[in-house]
């Protein structure tokens, strides 16, 4: 069963000006460092020792000293009062400059083509700044999951959240390799794909994706069928080169391969084109200063190339 529960209010009332008394001795010389007159002081201790139910000071007209609840109280007092200070200088820093760590939910596929340099260059300009990668095809929920942002394609994106572009919109391309080809042969035309072994995604739904073609302006959507389905791009793409069928994925994704030879593009003229892909990450009023160098070094680096440009 759920239980509810309260903070209780002014829990620290006090624990401040006892702590400066306690060092002091002196609640003249507490309420100077404070910067309130002694009457606040001897007012404020008053009030604590009353909600803890016992005095916590001996006072003399010429001296004050701790009884041995207050020597127990600020044995315990002390070091957590100062752990709450250290705590909110920790946040206020977050809150004034680039630092801490910034985490972000990413593909696999576009960490080497997009995001390393971005990081390099990053990470070089705020060194005060850890960059935490988490490679995941998964559409993670940022807030649940402890991101501050995420990349993903354009097209996958909620339309809540905010996005700063990383690339150009690019193709998705169907790839082979020519060991492939010379014992299946080419594709001419999307229905074809129907007598080709490809390789297949699964989503992060866990449904199988069909293949995306575009005919003259028509959009088609194909269920092929093949030997292996992967979760992410560079699998796929890695079976391909060794033969294993065919691949649709991103064009930049295929680029060096196809440029080394290892793979070869069929059915060119079909090929549709997706929005690129993004930085993403929720609305905030309060943006820590980490994410916003971050979308900042985003929007002034070199405009985003491919590696087939």
């Amino acid at each position: 069963m759920k239980q509810n529960f309260t903070v209780r209010q002014g829990a620290l009332d006090g624990v401040e000006a006892f702590l400066s008394v306690a060092r002091h001795h002196s609640f003249r010389r507490a309420a100077a460092e404070l910067g309130v007159t002694p009457s606040a002081i001897s007012q404020a201790v008053r009030t604590l020792e009353a909600r803890i139910g016992a005095a916590l000071f001996a006072r003399t007209t010429r001296s004050v000293g701790l009884t041995e609840a207050g020597e127990r109280f600020l044995a315990r007092a002390k070091p957590a009062f100062e752990e709450l200070v250290a705590a909110g200088e920790t946040a206020r820093e977050l809150g004034q400059r680039p630092t801490g760590l910034l985490r972000l939910a990413v593909p696999r596929a576009a960490v080497p083509i997009l995001l390393e340099p971005l990081i390099a260059s990053f990470c070089e300009a705020y060194p005060g700044v850890e960059v935490e990668l988490s490679a995941s095809e998964e559409l993670v929920d940022l807030a649940k999951g402890g991101f501050d942002a995420g990349v993903r394609m354009g097209q996958f994106i909620a339309s809540d959240m905010i996005a700063v572009r990383l690339s150009p919109p690019f193709r998705f391309v169907v790839v082979g390799s020519s060991a492939y080809f010379s014992r299946r042969g080419r594709p001419l035309r999307p229905d074809d794909l129907r007598e080709h072994a490809c390789l297949r995604m699964r989503r992060s739904s866990g449904a199988i994706a069909l293949w995306s073609l575009n005919d003259g302006g028509r959009a088609l959507e194909i269920a092929v069928s093949g030997p292996l389905i992967a979760n992410d791009f560079p699998t796929v793409l890695g079976a391909a080169i060794e033969g294993v069928g065919l691949a649709q994925v991103p064009e930049p994704v295929a680029a060096a391969a196809i440029k080394a030879g290892k793979l070869v593009q069929v059915l060119q003229k079909f090929a549709p084109t997706v929005p690129g892909v993004f930085l993403y990450y929720p609305s905030q009023r309060h943006m820590l200063p980490k994410l916003r160098a971050f979308i900042d070094h985003v929007k002034t680096r070199p405009k985003a190339r491919t590696r087939h440009s």
